[in-house]
């Protein structure tokens, strides 16, 4: 459980009301004053601390000379069992005197069990404000708390170890992702090395292993392909130049895909330094692989039989990702290498592969990439089923 010291509950009294602070005249405010704990409890803005209400100081920050009495305290100790809100939020009260104010502190941990309701609905903060949870954010909420739980590539799918390519898994997969000294030490079965990179779980292979190793993936993950398309102008109207689905293990799928887009960058010839010619990519590679990487690392495989989509237009290249963003990662955050894996053992496959040289940081990349080739900045687009990356030409 996260605390607060004296002097840093001092310092967010003497600051503004935000996403974790907010103040309450008295306990004539119960109704906002639950409001809050069930925002603070949700802690949609991913924050990872506590939130804290003052009762007893005005919205303007000034003292409004209250008694903060045995009742008062255990009118808002009780707001933690009473189920005003469930499931039940954990907090802690007291009292404190800061700068001459007497006020009651609540103290509301972020929970686990999130999305919580306070009289049946879900309440957030969006910055210094109390809003009702629209249902991408309720959604959010729940995909975060169940983030701990045993993830949808993790889970035993209905194929048997048959279904996997074998031989694949044994010749190209182990060597890469087990130490050169423990393979030649390791005398243990294949089944027991599956079960070891929770390939096999309840001795059925997990459904990441599927998607990555099966015979044929897409029979069992409809969803687990990338079409690639390339029109002539800058709209789906215009004629198609090129049109792929790419299908295959996830070993195929993305090197086809890096493959279509070595193909489509073009270049053009820049005189004026000097005699020398100098070629100038319209896309720096680098940063199209990372995001198109990324889309198929963290997109929703169980929601969506939905591919991955790659449109390249004659100003841009934008790229679909399938399932909104997910865990801690926000809009606002999601550029400053805030990860949370929807996908874990695919990200680790990828990993093992040699498509994610560093995790965390193919945005950063990207963007970085992007800027040093002259190419304007990425531009996102959230929804409830979808992400969105545009990357424009620098011509």
């Amino acid at each position: 459980m996260l605390e607060y010291t004296h002097e840093e509950l001092t310092q967010l009294f003497r600051g503004l009301e935000s996403d974790t602070v907010a103040r309450k005249r008295s306990w004539a405010s119960r109704i906002d004053i639950r409001k809050n704990v069930c925002a603070f409890a949700n802690d949609l803005p991913g924050n990872q601390i506590p939130g804290v209400i003052f009762v007893g100081v005005d919205n303007d920050g000034s003292c409004a000379d209250i008694s903060v009495d045995d009742k008062l305290l255990r009118n808002l100790s009780e707001i933690k069992s009473d189920e005003s809100i469930l499931p039940l939020p954990s907090l802690a009260v007291r009292r404190m005197v800061i700068d001459g104010c007497e006020v009651a502190v609540v103290v509301v941990q972020p929970s686990p069990d999130a999305p919580l309701r306070y009289d049946g609905r879900v309440w957030v903060k969006v910055g210094p404000t109390v809003q009702l949870a629209n249902p991408d954010e309720e959604r959010r909420l729940g995909e975060r708390s169940r983030s701990s739980e045993l993830s949808f590539d993790l889970r035993p799918s209905d194929a048997g170890t048959s279904d996997l390519d074998l031989h694949y898994i044994g010749t190209t997969y182990i060597p890469k992702a087990v130490s050169e000294d423990v393979l030649r030490q390791n005398r243990r079965p294949l089944n027991h090395q599956l079960r070891t990179l929770r390939l096999v779980h309840q001795n059925r292979p997990t459904r990441g292993a599927m998607i990555a190793f099966g015979q044929i993936p897409q029979n069992w993950t409809p969803g687990a392909r990338v079409e690639f398309s390339r029109f002539q102008g800058d709209t789906t109207r215009t004629p198609v130049v090129m049109h792929k689905a790419v299908s295959g293990k996830i070993q195929e799928v993305v090197e086809e895909v890096d493959r279509l887009i070595k193909i489509n960058i073009g270049a053009s010839s820049d005189f004026a330094s000097g005699p020398v010619e100098v070629r100038n990519a319209d896309y720096p590679r680098v940063a199209i692989e990372q995001i198109a990487h990324n889309a198929i690392i963290h997109r929703s495989y169980d929601r969506s039989h939905t591919p991955v989509r790659i449109h390249w237009f004659s100003d841009r290249v934008a790229i679909q990702s399938p399932g909104g963003l997910y865990g801690s990662v926000t809009p606002a955050n999601i550029d400053m290498g805030v990860t949370a894996y929807r996908n874990p053992l695919i990200a680790e496959i990828m990993s093992h592969l040699g498509f994610v040289q560093q995790f965390g940081l193919g945005l950063q990349i990207a963007r970085e990439s992007m800027e040093a080739n002259g190419n304007p900045s990425m531009e996102f687009t959230f929804a409830p089923t979808f992400v969105g990356v545009t990357l424009r030409s620098a011509r």
